[in-house]
């Protein structure tokens, strides 16, 4: 993105890819449809980027849902907005909209090194390189970086830059949008690990989201897991673990699924009374059932079945996280995301200090963050570098 407003200002770019091809991460996330941004009213919309929201707001403001919505059309890719508010292209996948892309900025003259990887600068301020030849100095009137978080580090962003920016205010980069390790009993988790919880509300606090989940050998994780993912993480860091509530039939209210439940049991078993009478299903049964071994109380099945808590002792880490938290802080960059003591250097998207749920958020400000580096670089060169 930044790259594309450099271009169409008469700049001369050359990308630097570590990887064998680019956007390797963007064509994963295309696998499960490629959510771009949201449709919901933005008072709603900002909110979801928390601590962050007054930092983030202004390159969002400059390219909004709307824009980026506007911008896949340019490159000829329909779009729609699924029940759920979030935003795909028609095709629900990223390769036709990433060759469009591509093809745009051949054209505007945009070179493309893939094997290139940055690996910190050299004396005289250059970039060094890592190229298929060997190492190199490269220089340049403005570099925008990014490079990523650590989240699936085998697609190319591994946070290895951290140490290359020593000096700049950085957070430790942190799981978001992730799961979390439960420990499960041998048996429910030999029997239940890979099934769905589907049409559940998860609680954290005050805070409740309805969605689905999934169980794996490990632990829980899943797009209403992700929402409360932050919070979590942070009462793990704080206390060593933290309490999920699960509320497996958020439809029915306490008072109702008692009356469903006051029916006589006949000499039926736990699992089969709880799928006739409360309409649960093997593994929603299999967790009441968890509870119960664990010391729940088995007098009121309705408040457990309502509230069935779960003990979480870790993150998932890194490596499965959708995406993460930590990178350059706010104050490591001025309002056009350069950095403070690196003048003609900016960064962007989740090298920055910020995070967000899935739903179309996390690549909204990716894009929105990126076009504002390339703002600020072009405006930056304009001051600063003498052109032919």
């Amino acid at each position: 993105m930044a790259a594309e407003v450099l271009a169409s200002r008469g700049v001369g770019v050359t990308v630097l890819e570590r990887m064998p091809s680019p956007a390797r991460k963007l064509l994963m996330a295309g696998r499960g449809g490629l959510n771009l941004t949201h449709s919901e009213p933005w008072a709603g919309f900002v909110q979801r980027y928390g601590a962050a929201r007054e930092w983030l707001e202004p390159a969002i403001q400059g390219f909004g849902p709307e824009a980026l919505k506007t911008w896949c059309a340019e490159l000829g890719i329909e779009t729609f907005v699924g029940s759920s508010g979030r935003v795909f292209p028609k095709a629900m996948k990223a390769s036709p909209l990433l060759r469009a892309w591509l093809r745009r900025l051949d054209g505007q003259g945009v070179k493309l090194l893939v094997r290139h990887e940055w690996r910190g600068f050299a004396a005289d301020g250059g970039l060094v390189v890592g190229t298929p030849e060997g190492e190199v100095v490269m220089q340049a009137d403005v570099v925008v970086m990014a490079l990523g978080g650590a989240s699936w580090p085998r697609l190319g962003g591994d946070g290895s830059w951290m140490e290359a920016l020593a000096g700049v205010p950085l957070a430790p980069l942190r799981p978001a949008n992730c799961g979390f390790v439960v420990p499960w009993s041998k048996v429910f988790r030999e029997r239940f690990a890979g099934q769905p919880l589907k049409r559940i509300a998860l609680r954290s606090g005050n805070t409740e989201i309805r969605g689905e989940a999934m169980i794996t050998a490990t632990g829980i994780e899943g797009g209403v897991v992700y929402a409360l993912s932050a919070v979590l993480r942070d009462a793990i860091a704080a206390d060593r673990s933290a309490r999920l509530r699960v509320d497996l039939r958020p439809d029915l209210t306490l008072e109702q699924l008692r009356e469903r439940l006051a029916v006589p049991r006949r000499g039926q078993s736990l699992g089969n009374f709880l799928r006739k009478a409360a309409g649960l299903d093997g593994v929603q049964i299999g967790l009441v059932q968890e509870a119960l071994h664990d010391g729940a109380d088995a007098g009121d099945l309705a408040a457990l079945i309502k509230s069935v808590r779960l003990r979480l002792t870790g993150t998932m880490g890194l490596d499965r996280a959708i995406s993460t938290a930590g990178g350059v802080m706010q104050n490591g960059v001025n309002g056009r995301f350069m950095l403070r003591g690196r003048p003609g250097v900016f960064v962007a998207g989740e090298m920055l200090d910020w995070e967000a749920p899935t739903g179309g958020y996390l690549l909204q400000a990716c894009l929105a963050t990126g076009r504002a580096a390339g703002v600020g670089a072009a405006e930056w060169l304009k001051r600063h570098v003498v052109v032919g």
